[in-house]
């Protein structure tokens, strides 16, 4: 049956969050996607985890990850992920950004919401497979500062993400991997930089003085610029590494010719997905919800509603941490 958002709870989530109609409708419509509802209604998904699990992000936040990525801009392969097309500069700045964003968030929400203050580890280097620092390298609760006792990874995605994909080589080297969405899009950097006055004192005036814009122009142009805003973040949930390790279920749909795949949770590899052919019997061909397959061959995959996100599941890990 066809999911049907209820516009009571998008109301909620645009009231919370300072969205349109059209975005809180992709936040609902996903959350269910990825599984997050498959036990509970629309109302008890936004009053038990979306609404206790959403921070915000500031400019102050935004302006410290845009800075610590741009340390890192220089000594990163320019090469999108699964493709051999490059990417600019200005790309991978803002690519980066965006990731570091979704630490920062996990940061915001252990101090909010847990009392924790965390630091994280942005250190400028290589990005080769030996430079896999901890996201999370130092605490301090009571007063008293530590390194964790929990090794812990913070991913990034985007508010139609349904999937957390970690790499093979990389899961084992986290106790704990969170996964966290954060509500910016393509325009978020050329926001920031409007927001410094970056496009008025200085991109736009040069455009006049060598005559690509007149005066009206460059103010109507500025005007169509988008304004930064308060980032919210919605910290999807977390797995815990040992629970996962060399085991993977899976559950689905098969539709005429095709099964789907709709929940995934723990070890990936391509073969598995010739496996369920066999063992479903398969006309067609198998493919993930949304995304078909993954870009590398093995892995670890999980479906936001299989992560650990409740109070008391945060609660353990980050007394464990």
């Amino acid at each position: 049956m066809a999911f049907k958002p209820e516009q009571s709870v998008i109301a909620k989530i645009q009231e919370l969050i300072s969205v349109d109609v059209k975005e809180a409708e992709l936040i609902l419509s996903k959350s269910a996607l990825g599984g997050e509802m498959n036990e509970m209604s629309q109302d008890e998904w936004f009053a038990h985890r979306f609404e206790p699990n959403t921070v915000f992000l500031s400019d102050d936040d935004y302006a410290k990850m845009c800075v610590d990525a741009l340390k890192i801009v220089p000594t990163v392969a320019h090469t999108d992920m699964g493709a051999s097309r490059q990417r600019d500069l200005a790309q991978v700045w803002a690519d980066m950004t965006r990731g570091y964003l979704g630490e920062q968030a996990f940061v915001n929400f252990l101090s909010e919401k847990h009392g924790i203050r965390a630091g994280l580890a942005h250190e400028r280097g290589e990005t080769t497979d030996e430079f896999l620092s901890l996201d999370i390298n130092q605490i301090e609760k009571g007063g008293v500062v530590r390194e964790p006792r929990l090794r812990l990874g913070v991913k990034t995605t985007k508010w139609n993400g349904i999937w957390f994909d970690i790499p093979y080589a990389e899961f084992g080297h986290s106790d704990v991997h969170a996964l966290v969405k954060v509500g910016v899009f393509k325009d978020h950097l050329m926001a920031f930089l409007k927001s410094l006055s970056v496009m008025r004192d200085k991109v736009l005036p040069r455009g006049v003085r060598v005559g690509a814009l007149t005066e009206q122009q460059s103010a109507d142009l500025y005007e169509e610029l988008p304004t930064f805003k308060k980032i919210p973040s919605y910290i999807c949930g977390f797995v815990n590494v040992k629970e996962h390790v060399g085991s993977h279920t899976f559950s689905g749909v098969l539709k005429k010719k095709n099964y789907t795949v709709t929940e995934w949770a723990g070890e990936y590899n391509k073969l598995f997905l010739d496996s369920i052919k066999r063992k479903e019997s398969v006309p067609g061909t198998v493919r993930l919800e949304s995304i078909g397959e993954l870009s590398h061959d093995k892995g670890y995959l999980f479906n936001t509603g299989n992560l650990k996100w409740s109070k008391s599941d945060w609660e353990k890990m980050i007394g464990d941490l």
